[in-house]
């Protein structure tokens, strides 16, 4: 993805619209089909939204800081530029279209499996102009095809699938590449307005209960789903309360202020070797000077906006601050039930305001916005059950492992997912400003190791009922 900060770029490999649904109950919001043609002006738009970002984010520093690497957990920029392309190349070029490669010998070096993100700047990549050019003629060629190709007939091509899933890869590498951005040093290269004050009323109550039953979780209708999301499948929850808005900043300082990073008591015992052994005393990016907190955001740095959400937070971090607040991390189920269960119908919708797609009314996404919204915005993207936030501003942890779904089938190749599969990864959702709104959805799963704090990653928290 995300985006986030695995080894692997979050290619696609689902079982798109051919798995079955997992259960024969499943009361998901339908999502009706699509014209060839609809499906593929949406395609169209969904690459050109994510190539203009990705020129953005790649036009806005020199040559020397495309190729420079920010941190060992990122690679350079220029080789998410040229890996797009690849990806894009392979997918589209070669396995619809049957063309030879363009550049068979470039294959090896933006694999991302076979190189880890600290060896890639050893590696001969190609230079900016180099890589611009070929995701440009890629590009070219790919529209091309478009207007041609089928939007049914395999799996990869039903809805027009394998376009999806390519414009979700890019902007989930464009969300890379904006914490690569987080990360340099230097004068800022990005700007971008801020999130608007909250409008209309604010929250009534600091959480919501979730009643207690069965709902639909997952997906086996949304056809640019990935295949971790797949298939629909029954779950069956005891009732819960969730908090209403994201853990703040102000709410943060509490349990720094309270010894927090002290107190062993709160802390994972993996969490408190990793805090004692990197000296960790606040979120990523923080510091004090005289008394206050600040950040550094995008090379600005700034006081600590107590209304935000917190952000840079490793899943250590918020498991000690929900053991702290005597509270606890919701399970991905019950964050899934938080934002698509509608009770007047008892159907899951596509996402917490219903089936229709994200507005800047609804959440805080696209990087619109290179920060959270405050928290308590956007009322008209809250979920039936009046759950604020959910989608957009910050990645959310959940307690929960990364684990494939019953009935889950890898789609079109093991790489995106399963080979993620176990403990060793924890699941986030309802995706962050950075996200674009093609790549995050009510379904949408993201996952990291639980010390990662460079992603844009927060959290809610929840409690028995």
């Amino acid at each position: 993805m995300t985006a986030g900060s695995t080894s692997s770029p979050r290619t696609t490999e689902s079982a798109g619209s051919t798995q079955s649904a997992g259960s024969t109950r499943s009361s998901e919001s339908p999502k009706f089909p699509e014209s060839a043609e609809s499906l593929r002006e949406r395609a169209a738009a969904a690459l050109t939204a994510a190539r203009l970002r990705t020129a953005a984010l790649t036009d806005s520093v020199s040559d020397a800081e495309l190729t420079a690497q920010h941190s060992p957990l990122m690679s350079p920029l220029v080789w998410d530029l040229a890996h797009i392309g690849n990806m894009e190349e392979l997918w589209l070029l070669r396995n619809v279209a049957g063309r030879e490669a363009m550049r068979p010998e470039i294959d090896p070096l933006y694999d991302a499996f076979e190189h880890p993100r600290s060896e890639r700047p050893k590696l001969p990549l190609l230079g900016p102009a180099e890589a611009r050019t070929y995701a440009s003629e890629v590009r070219g060629r790919v529209f091309d095809l478009l207007e041609s190709t089928p939007m049914e007939g395999t799996a990869l091509l039903d809805s027009g699938y394998v376009f999806g899933m390519i414009a979700q890869h890019e902007q989930q590498h464009d969300e890379t590449m904006l914490i690569t951005h987080q990360l340099r040093r230097g004068a800022p290269a990005l700007a971008a307005p801020d999130p608007s004050p909250p409008r209309g009323p604010a929250p009534t109550a600091t959480e919501v209960l979730v009643p207690g039953g069965p709902f639909t979780m997952g997906t086996s209708v949304e056809p640019w789903s990935l295949d971790n999301e797949r298939p629909a499948h029954e779950r069956d929850l005891a009732p819960f309360w969730i908090d209403t808005v994201p853990v703040t900043c102000a709410d943060f300082q509490e349990f720094i202020a309270d010894g927090g990073y002290r107190e062993r008591r709160w802390w994972a015992p993996r969490g408190w070797e990793q805090i004692r052994a990197h000296s960790i005393e606040a979120p990523l990016f923080w510091r004090k000077e005289a008394g206050q907190w600040l950040r550094r955001r995008f090379g600005v740095d700034e006081p600590v906006p107590d209304e935000e959400p917190v952000l840079h937070v490793s899943w250590y971090e918020a498991d000690a601050y929900a053991r702290w607040a005597d509270r606890r991390l919701p399970t991905e189920a019950e964050w899934e039930k938080a934002a698509r269960f509608d009770p007047a119908t008892g159907r899951s919708t596509r996402y917490p305001w219903g089936d229709a797609d994200p507005t800047p009314e609804h959440a805080n996404l696209g990087q619109r916005h290179l920060r959270p919204a405050r928290a308590g915005s956007y009322p008209a993207g809250a979920s039936a059950l009046g759950v604020r936030q959910l989608i957009g501003d910050v990645w959310e942890w959940t307690s929960s492992d990364f684990l494939p779904y019953p009935g889950f089938r890898a789609f079109p190749y093991r790489e995106y997912s399963e080979v993620f599969f176990g403990p060793e990864h924890k699941v986030l959702r309802g995706g962050s400003f950075a996200v674009d709104p093609v790549a995050c959805r009510g379904t949408f799963r993201n996952w990291d190791l639980p010390v990662r704090r460079q992603i844009f990653s927060g959290f809610r928290t929840a409690r028995d009922a």
